[in-house]
């Protein structure tokens, strides 16, 4: 008797804070329909004037402005996951805009892409770097989304290859923390003989499944998407995966986190015909190659460091044209529309034969947020 009384009382208290709830969801709603009318009518001027649908320099600064106005209970994430989906739903308004990706689905570039572009657009899986260039240089995909960096394993060097020869620029950038989880149909790793996953997703877990599974057997496969797709279907078997690969096969996550470094992250890359507009936080990509004589990469360094711009990333690859010749692939911070970038670049064009830029976009913060 008791027990209903408290039941009663407790909801006699919740039914006020539930109504005062129920009206703010009605006023989200309606504002939510009146943020779509405005939304089509944007859509509606970028398709008179030929106009990108998806333009990371304005939603980077909606995003931005949203996590500033965030003072009170609600999380800064949280407020970010939502107006991602309302900017994703908002774009599919104004038109269908496909993103092909590195696949299969639940991997961790699949991940990437829907932190970029939620869960309203058109997502493609492909099966090579290469087919996600091929398909955005066609048109058959408005965007792409690659790895281009691992901050365990280094580059990426497919994509790097890919954008040595590719007309596409660098729009958008995702830095994505690689959780590794050991997932499966089982309910107890007692019940796990077989351990599968993509070889780098098994080399990153090595000690706790050395240590927690000894007895089984680990074996490799193309991807941690279809590890998950294998261990849905065959008893007995785990995969080593997302979370994200969990939920989209109806998996149970036997133990999170697995991974033998804490501090393992991705860095991935959104690819279009164009690069982004200049947002006050910006990044830029380029590729270079030098003349052969001592000194010749610090002088074209130099182009960087005398106009006070942070070179945050720079690696060489063979240019594939000539032996033993290498191209260099720099990322910096600052915009080709500053003044101080452009006369770097002025400057590193005098250093080197060759001097492309592969791409403009907001920079992203790789710190947590709150």
């Amino acid at each position: 008797m008791s027990s209903s009384h408290d039941a009663n009382k407790h909801s006699e208290e919740m039914d006020p804070l539930r109504e005062g709830i129920d009206e703010i969801d009605a006023e989200i709603v309606r504002l939510l329909d009146r943020r779509a009318r405005l939304a089509k009518g944007i859509g509606e001027i970028k398709k008179a004037n030929g106009l990108a649908t998806y333009v990371p320099s304005r939603e980077r600064v909606v995003l931005d402005r949203v996590r500033s106005l965030g003072e009170g209970d609600f999380p800064k994430k949280g407020l970010e996951n939502v107006f991602r989906e309302i900017i994703s739903s908002a774009i599919s308004l104004e038109s269908r805009l496909t993103v092909a990706y590195l696949g299969p689905e639940t991997t961790f570039t699949h991940e990437a892409a829907l932190r970029s572009f939620g869960n309203s657009i058109e997502l493609e899986p492909l099966a090579t770097v290469a087919e996600v260039f091929a398909r955005v240089e066609r048109g058959e995909a408005e965007h792409g989304v690659v790895p281009v960096e691992n901050s365990m394993e280094g580059a990426v060097t497919h994509t790097l290859d890919e954008l040595m020869n590719s007309p596409l620029k660098i729009c958008g950038e995702v830095y994505l923390p690689i959780s590794q989880n050991l997932i499966s149909g089982e309910s107890s790793l007692d019940d796990v003989r077989v351990v599968c996953s993509h070889p780098m997703a098994l080399a990153q877990s090595a000690t706790w499944l050395h240590r927690e599974l000894p007895r089984a057997k680990v074996e490799e496969v193309e991807s941690t998407g279809e590890a998950a797709k294998r261990a849905a279907r065959e008893p007995g078997v785990a995969a080593v995966g997302s979370a994200l690969a969990a939920e989209s096969n109806g998996l149970s996550v036997l133990a999170r986190n697995i991974q033998d470094a804490r501090t393992n992250s991705t860095r991935f890359i959104v690819l279009g015909k164009t690069w982004a507009g200049k947002t006050g936080k910006d990044k830029t990509s380029v590729v270079f190659s030098v003349k052969d004589r001592p000194g010749v990469l610090k002088d074209a360094l130099s182009a960087f460091s005398d106009e006070g711009i942070n070179l945050t990333r720079i690696e060489s690859r063979p240019s594939r044209k000539r032996a033993w010749t290498y191209m260099f692939f720099a990322d910096f911070i600052g915009h080709p529309e500053e003044e101080n970038v452009r006369r770097a670049l002025e400057a590193l064009e005098e250093h080197c034969p060759y001097v492309t830029l592969t791409g403009a976009y907001p920079a992203v913060s790789t710190e947590p947020m709150p």
